[in-house]
């Protein structure tokens, strides 16, 4: 008897349900300013419901784990697992293919997977199962939580005091969902027998779009350095303080500023200041204090470290040079994570299969593939290409014959996946 993964067919695959899964989901959950699914509100509850509403005709079980996570299992005759997955949660006013793309596409496949079970009269030689983490986005401003609970690089009492901009404590927040912090670490066990994971996202960047390509096959995610600075001087007035005696905070951190720039391009890394605060703050003052942060990215973990050194050496040139002190306070530090080469070998046939060519890229923003990775599960993640790099905004796009042929490609990964696991 023939079974599901002997030759790959796509018939029964309709991508272009995808597209209209998507439609109905922004206009259920977003309004003029963009998607609403904020995680933990009532909105995210509601696009949640829609999802098990859209799978209901499948043969899959349901399950919210610990952490928040919600499960959909197509049960194979292995217990030996695939994940697919996503996230469907977004910030305010976000886009509306972020995350949500992942998961309706991963509808899709689950349906062709069950189509060609009805065919052959059997499941699966491996379980498939499509996992939608929780919080993706960092309500709190510690972002993958979900994701991190399962693979246990989260601990409770690291987050449980976090507070959103609107000072809501997530501890509280998440017990009026259902999760426990104290109990979420038994998320863990839903990565007991996973193989592998794959997972579609936009690309959220320009570089498929600066090469005139629809898909790409993600490397790995970069490693994150986030450090808050603080240059101190000594505030004075702007009439009566001459140039020459001036100790200007700002000063030196515009020069920190410009640095970072050239070590970004000396190591083929990203460098950003984000946020800049001056006290006192007024237009007649020179700046006594200048606070500011510093985001530092890169694929290779001896290079970011050298970034992090050179930086570090900048800020206190600069502070010698205007005469001010420099302190630095760690924020967020992760190691770069490099996914499976058997996996990327697969997706890079499976978007060459679909767009003709394909490009192999690492990913500057986290995504909850990093921590499945972490965990020591094999990973691979597709891109798709974003228009004109846009995200985490409401102009956020993809041509919409980019999502077909994405979620062709993902077909194809999932298909060749369980294929390598049976």
């Amino acid at each position: 008897m023939m079974t599901i993964t002997d030759s790959y067919t796509a018939d029964g695959l309709q991508p272009t349900r995808v597209i209209a899964d998507l439609k109905a989901l922004r206009q259920l959950t977003g309004d003029a300013d963009g998607a609403q699914r904020v995680a933990w509100t009532e909105i995210w509850q509601r696009a949640r419901a829609w999802e098990r509403e859209r799978l209901a005709d499948l043969p899959v079980t349901f399950e919210t784990d610990e952490a928040g996570n919600q499960w959909v299992t197509l049960r194979g005759r292995s217990d030996k697992t695939l994940l697919i997955g996503g996230h469907i949660d977004s910030i305010p006013n976000g886009g509306w293919l972020d995350g949500c793309l992942n998961l309706v596409a991963g509808y899709e496949v689950l349906r062709h997977l069950a189509s060609q079970m009805a065919q052959s009269g059997q499941p699966p030689p491996v379980t498939v199962r499509l996992v939608d983490w929780a919080d993706e986005e960092g309500r709190f401003g510690y972002s993958l939580l979900g994701s991190g609970l399962a693979a246990g690089t989260v601990v409770a009492d690291q987050v449980r005091h976090l507070t959103d901009k609107d000072g809501c404590v997530l501890g509280p927040t998440l017990a009026a969902y259902g999760v426990d912090l104290d109990q979420a670490h038994k998320a863990q066990r839903q990565l007991q027998h996973a193989a592998a994971y794959v997972e579609l996202h936009i690309e959220q960047g320009p570089v498929l779009e600066s090469l005139n390509l629809p898909l790409g096959v993600v490397l790995g995610t970069f490693g994150v350095e986030r450090h808050r600075i603080r240059f101190v001087g000594q505030s004075a007035h702007a009439g009566a303080t001459p140039m020459h005696l001036r100790r200007d905070a700002l000063a030196a951190a515009a020069k920190f500023e410009l640095a970072i720039r050239d070590i970004a391009v000396q190591h083929g890394g990203v460098c950003t200041v984000g946020h800049v605060s001056t006290k006192p703050g007024v237009m007649t003052a020179v700046v006594g204090q200048c606070d500011c942060t510093l985001d530092q990215r890169h694929l290779d973990a001896a290079t970011l470290a050298a970034m992090l050194r050179e930086a570090k050496a900048a800020s206190e040139q600069f502070a010698r040079e205007e005469r001010v002190s420099v302190e630095w306070q760690p924020v967020f530090s992760v190691a770069p994570v490099h996914f499976n080469p058997d996996l990327i070998n697969m997706g890079d046939e499976a978007v060459r299969a679909v767009a003709g060519t394909s490009h192999r890229l690492p990913s500057g923003p986290l995504h909850d593939a990093t921590e499945v990775a972490r965990a020591g599960i094999p990973t691979v993640m597709l891109f798709v290409q974003s228009l004109n790099g846009l995200s985490h905004a409401k102009e956020e796009d993809t041509l919409e014959e980019h999502i077909l042929m994405s979620v062709q490609a993902l077909d194809r990964l999932v298909f060749a996946a369980i294929a390598w696991l049976a």
